[in-house]
């Protein structure tokens, strides 16, 4: 009998600490259920599950699971979905994770919901036609998940020109997104211009001499964070 998201949230809830659930709770914020279980916890359990489900099965698993509401639920469906080469099964994957998009409402859950997006962003680098519609959402929440989704384009150190235009690309995304005074929102242009700096560093400084004056000074100080002294604005 395959798995349903019945008996794997079954699964979770045999595991679930009440103690570290409040401790969750109040941490997170966000008013949803939390079973107080670490993300390791939660990662051998959807170990166990990938391998009693194909791929669309895993996808409607997901989808339930997800739709619980439970934090590591939510958790565990991003997990089953993240994967880099899906095939077929590339454009499920992808209408599931954008399903997703507009209930992300706390950090924990989206970036985890980001990391099977940029898989899937990274397989078909088109989408970002529809990430850049993020960047004017009402949500707070899908606006910042337009930096956490598409991390991967910081990280090339020998870029395409491809890549390089989708990176001048994203920053311009964050320019548009830098006068937002929410905290979230700065602390993830701050952490996207950091990991840039690493590979990039001329173009982080150059954006922080246009643009990015408009950041507030902890991201500021965030992007530049690891960058050399003579680079770093």
């Amino acid at each position: 009998m395959k798995l349903d998201a019945a008996e794997a949230i079954s699964q979770l809830r045999a595991a679930a600490d009440p103690g570290k659930a409040a401790e969750m709770a109040a941490y997170h914020k966000a008013p949803r259920e939390y079973l107080g279980l670490a993300v390791p916890a939660v990662e051998a359990a959807v170990a166990g599950w990938r391998g009693e489900a194909d791929l669309p099965a895993r996808v409607v698993l997901a989808g339930g699971l997800w739709d619980s509401d439970i934090h590591e639920a939510r958790i565990a469906a991003a997990k089953l979905l993240t994967q880099a080469r899906l095939g077929d099964g590339d454009p499920l994957v992808w209408a599931e994770f954008l399903r997703w998009v507009p209930d992300f409402d706390a950090w924990a859950i989206a970036d985890h919901a980001c990391k099977a997006g940029e898989r899937r962003l990274g397989a078909v680098p088109d989408r970002l036609d529809t990430v850049e519609t993020w960047i004017r959402d009402p949500n707070m929440w899908v606006r910042r998940a337009a930096m956490v989704a598409t991390l991967p384009w910081t990280r090339q150190n020998h870029p395409t020109p491809a890549e390089e235009a989708a990176r001048d690309r994203i920053l311009g995304w964050a320019a548009t997104l830098a006068p937002d005074r929410d905290w979230f929102i700065q602390k993830a242009i701050g952490w996207w211009l950091r990991s840039l700096s690493l590979h990039d560093p001329e173009r982080v400084a150059t954006f922080l001499a246009g643009p990015g004056v408009a950041l507030k000074p902890f991201a500021r100080r965030e992007a530049i964070r690891r960058m050399p002294p003579s680079q770093s604005c």
